[in-house]
């Protein structure tokens, strides 16, 4: 897997770097800020080493607010094969869902099959070392990672519950939080397009997502996290 990884602290940016070289990943650049963020891609792009997924904090410089975040937005708008994980210190829900949302209404940031992974953990996920490097690989095949309590905030108020869902249904689900496309999903589970369509449709029905709610797939894969990562 190639990475970059972006932080304004030398030292967290230095062990991330060292802990997924000694997994056996190739960190192709790292950006202490979110224009040298923006510039490293840009470069692995011409000069042939797209990174399979990016890192970068939220708050990096010049601004130190929500920098990180503007670049990674603006890498999946420009980049969308890239796969992109932010990390927090703290629970923002609003920055989360400027992620997996679009910022001031724009398009859906979503993996949509054929785009890079989505990922937002708090830092402290860091420490689980083999939670945190199977992140990575969710992300770098198209997945959804979103850390629990980030994910429970996203979602409060909304009808969330995963009791309503058929076995199928639940394996139809899980496997759309790992990033597979519907047709992906019909070559694994063995099923005709039109039954992985039916189950998609339910799924979306019985957690109360209406057809004209954005980004349907992703709040789905949201709901599901909340209680399998939970």
């Amino acid at each position: 897997m190639r990475l970059i990884i972006a932080d304004d602290s030398a030292i967290l940016r230095e062990g991330l770097v060292g802990l997924v070289e000694r997994q056996g990943h190739e960190v192709v650049a790292q950006a202490a800020s979110a224009p040298e963020l923006l510039t490293a891609v840009a470069a692995a792009h011409r000069d042939g080493r797209v990174p399979d997924v990016v890192i970068t904090d939220v708050r990096m410089p010049p601004g130190m607010s929500d920098d990180g975040l503007a670049a990674a937005l603006d890498i999946r708008r420009n980049h969308p094969g890239v796969g992109i994980l932010v990390l927090s210190q703290y629970v923002a829900a609003a920055y989360a869902a400027d992620l997996f949302g679009g910022r001031g209404g724009g398009a859906p940031m979503a993996p949509t099959g054929d785009s890079g992974g989505l990922g937002y953990l708090l830092k402290d996920r860091i420490s689980r070392v083999a939670d945190f490097m199977r992140s990575l690989s969710i992300i770098e095949a198209g997945g959804v990672v979103v850390d629990p309590e980030v994910a429970t905030r996203l979602i409060q108020g909304q009808q969330s519950s995963l009791d309503r869902l058929s076995a199928r249904e639940l394996e139809v689900l899980e496997l759309m939080s790992h990033g597979l496309s519907n047709q992906q999903i019909s070559e694994r589970l063995y099923l005709s397009a039109s039954a992985v369509s039916k189950h998609v449709a339910n799924v979306f029905v019985k957690l109360g997502l209406t057809a004209g709610e954005d980004n349907r797939r992703v709040r789905a894969v949201l709901a599901y996290l909340t209680v399998a990562q939970g």
